[in-house]
């Protein structure tokens, strides 16, 4: 169902319509039902509205509930009545979001590309991904890959980011969030095991914008080269395609060094913000 997602669709009514009725959602439970504190809000907003052009960004933030995105947004002033052209793209789990062809449809409108979760890095929606960020636009991910509710350091990352900045021609800005408070908003096991209904009011909601994480790719390219070529075991199946990167052609070992070195750059950055946050 990509065609829903085409700003063109319908002449964009269908997409404006959602965006305009899940911001009115998110801000009515960020600022309504519960209170909601944002600390650094004017970075997150002067990137998405005044970034150079054609220059993609990804923001990255833990993920504590299935209403991360999009109550976290719900708490920017203005953030969620933008032209929704502005609005995040988002990566958004195949089997909770895309149950049916009604939520598929919904989904979409909405700029939500579907994940597999354990479908690998190149699988075909990452495509999609790439290319909105070929596109210059906006992407948020939530790369622990599942929801995690314990108040516990950031986990290790999966690699579906570190490989989408990797893939960009040009490097994205990538901008670390955490939230807090949101596992008591929409907790896991409420009742037998199951989520709420309705999102759950009268809690303290918090969300951390820090700064731009800076990447030298030419130089992690270098060093994840140097590091695969270390690399004796070997693999039982090459599977993943040769990537062109900073003038280099990476094979599979160094792909995964560049990952890896990536993704720990990330976590090393969210988990610094997500002590920050504790402190505030």
């Amino acid at each position: 169902m990509e065609w829903a997602a085409r700003s063109d669709h319908l002449r964009g009514f269908p997409r404006k319509s959602v965006i305009m009725a899940v911001g009115a959602f998110a801000r009515a439970v960020a600022n309504l039902c519960n209170k909601t504190t944002v600390h650094n809000a004017d970075t997150l907003m002067y990137l998405v509205r005044s970034r150079p052009p054609g220059a993609p960004l990804i923001t990255v933030s833990n993920h504590m509930s299935t209403l991360d995105d999009p109550v976290m947004w719900g708490g920017f002033k203005g953030l969620l009545s933008l032209d929704p052209e502005f609005a995040r793209w988002v990566l958004a789990a195949e089997d909770i979001c895309f149950k049916n062809p009604i939520f598929s449809y919904i989904f979409r409108t909405g700029k939500c590309i579907p994940i597999t979760r354990g479908g690998g890095i190149y699988q075909e929606h990452m495509n999609e991904a790439l290319q909105r960020l070929k596109d210059g636009s906006w992407l948020h991910t939530f790369p622990e890959g599942k929801v995690f509710q314990e108040d516990v350091p950031i986990r290790r990352l999966k690699w579906g980011t570190a490989s989408l900045i990797a893939r960009c021609p040009v490097t994205p800005i990538v901008l670390p969030i955490v939230h807090r408070g949101f596992d008591e908003m929409m907790p896991e096991n409420y009742f037998n095991g199951r989520r709420p209904p309705v999102p759950l009011c009268n809690k303290n909601l918090q969300v951390v914008v820090g700064e731009p994480i800076e990447f030298d790719v030419p130089m992690m390219v270098e060093t994840a080269v140097s590091a695969s070529r270390l690399v004796t075991a070997p693999l039982q199946e090459a599977k993943w395609p040769i990537l062109s990167c900073a003038g280099q052609k990476l094979d599979e070992p160094a792909q995964r060094c560049l990952y890896t070195a990536l993704s720990e750059k990330i976590q090393s950055s969210l988990e610094t913000l997500r002590l920050l946050a504790k402190r505030l």
